[in-house]
């Protein structure tokens, strides 16, 4: 029986980037489905697991000798080919339209004019045969391509995100037809954006995070893992109300067109050595920015500014919140804005309590609970956590008993339940892996998206953004010192 097996491979997609796949056995006759985000690596997976990527370590060891791999890029390149052969959409009268036929596209590697019959009697695109390849719908270029994959019978098939672009009933079909093909003992591979892409009939399951394949096994145990059901359970969520503060937010006192941060010529200087240098930087409404900068550039010393923290921003032009500083206000006035979060409070939080109480901690910026807690505070936080996708099993099990990445999450949500005007991330993914951070990012993006709070995102890398980043302030490094690149993402 055919199998590949690939332990502990890492194949190089760029100078500086790597796929890593821990652990991973295919048998001949087997249904698998690989889901990811945009960006975890999901078409390099196709294309190790189809031999074509150039490997540095590890071992892949594979018995099947016809591979076909299928993509949607793959698609589009044949369909914009055919209308390059005119030039034109457009012919002029008598003139000849060179796109080929559906039947030349299945035929294009393998002449057998029968087989290509029956291929496309089974997949119900007879009538399509003599008509331009070029004219067909999404789904129907779909099916061809799917034919001319199986002229040759391939013992491994590997399709890259078969379903995009098409409708519910097309993708129907097309799964009901991977069904057949693998109950006749094809084994079938498939790389898809989300759970609930994934079919019936498949059997066998991964998660790829961050260009890393390190969870794999029987789909129903894994999507029954409560992080993997967690990161499906937010695909679920786009256009959902997020829970209302318990009081209203500080942010409804602000006008709707008012900066949130305005710092001109910033300065912040250590023993003559200046670590903020001449720094101007505006946030307006409904703006998320991305710090970025390597240790030392002076990102921590920013946050400490807009925190209201550093004793130096009473001696530089800044207005937080439509307040110069210096200006009378208190550090509760700014403070009453921001929800924070970083690596540095999630390991100050060692008190034991539940995943429930870290969150209804948030209405009293506490670490723990201390005071009585209302009925309206418990039913927000039940609004809270059914977002999450927790249920009442994990919510009142200890917080310390969660993954790293679900116990930082609460902490974000602990950070939103009274809609700041600012929420602070700083360096919320350290410390976690490649799946963990898949979580955190999805959920910042519905968090941020649904609500009205406005994001500043740091991190040490650029990469790391959630999709939800409007805008980028970048730590150049220059000579001795930094330079700042600002702009939108």
């Amino acid at each position: 029986m055919s199998l590949l097996h690939i332990s502990q491979g890492t194949f190089r997609l760029s100078d500086t980037k790597t796929l890593n796949i821990h652990e991973l056995t295919l048998h001949a006759g087997e249904s698998w489905a690989f889901v990811g985000s945009n960006g975890s690596g999901k078409s390099a997976l196709a294309r190790a697991l189809a031999g074509e990527l150039p490997q540095f370590s590890g071992s892949r060891q594979s018995d099947f000798t016809r591979v076909t791999r299928l993509s949607f890029e793959q698609l589009q390149k044949l369909v914009s080919d055919e209308w390059q052969r005119n030039n034109t959409d457009l012919l002029s009268p008598g003139e000849d339209d060179t796109g080929r036929t559906t039947a030349e596209i299945i035929q294009e590697e393998i002449h057998n004019p029968q087989r290509c019959a029956l291929l496309a009697e089974r997949f119900g695109i007879t009538a399509l045969l003599d008509r331009r390849f070029k004219y067909l719908s999404t789904g129907e270029t779909r099916k061809t391509l799917l034919c001319q994959a199986l002229m040759a019978q391939p013992d491994l098939l590997i399709l890259d995100e078969p379903f995009d672009g098409l409708d519910v009933a097309s993708r129907q079909q097309l799964a009901e037809l991977l069904a057949t093909l693998n109950g006749e003992g094809y084994t079938i591979v498939l790389v898809l954006n989300r759970f609930d892409e994934i079919p019936e009939f498949v059997r066998f399951a991964g998660v790829l995070a961050d260009c890393t394949l390190s969870e794999v096994g029987e789909k129903k145990t894994l999507l029954e893992q409560a992080l993997i059901a967690q990161l499906a359970h937010s695909e679920k969520l786009d256009g959902i109300t997020l829970p209302e503060p318990d009081a209203p937010s500080a942010r409804l006192s602000l006008p709707d067109d008012a900066p949130r941060i305005v710092l001109n010529e910033g300065t912040v200087s250590y023993n003559d050595r200046p670590i903020i240098n001449r720094l101007s930087w505006t946030v307006n409404p409904g703006e998320h920015w991305q710090i970025v900068g390597p240790n030392g550039a002076g990102k921590s010393t920013l946050l400490s500014l807009v925190t209201g923290d550093h004793p130096q921003g009473y001696s530089n032009d800044l207005t937080l919140f439509g307040r110069r500083r210096g200006s009378g206000e208190t550090i509760w006035d700014i403070k009453k804005h921001i929800g924070y979060v970083s690596s540095s409070l999630h390991l100050d939080y060692r008190v034991s309590t539940t995943v429930r109480n870290v969150i209804l901690s948030g209405y009293f910026d506490s670490i723990g609970i201390y005071q009585a807690v209302s009925d309206k505070q418990q039913k927000l936080a039940q609004a809270w956590l059914s977002i999450l996708g927790m249920d009442n099993r994990i919510a009142d099990a200890p917080f310390h008993s969660l993954s790293w990445g679900q116990q930082r999450l609460a902490l974000i949500v602990r950070a939103l339940v009274k809609h700041p005007t600012l929420l602070i991330l700083d360096e919320p993914l350290q410390g976690l892996d490649p799946l963990n951070r898949q979580l955190i990012r999805r959920f910042i993006d519905v968090l941020i998206g649904e609500g009205k709070t406005q994001l500043l995102f740091v991190s040490h890398h650029a990469e790391d953004a959630p999709d939800c980043i409007t805008h980028r302030l970048e730590f150049v490094p220059d000579g001795d010192s930094y330079r700042y690149a600002i702009g939108k993402r």
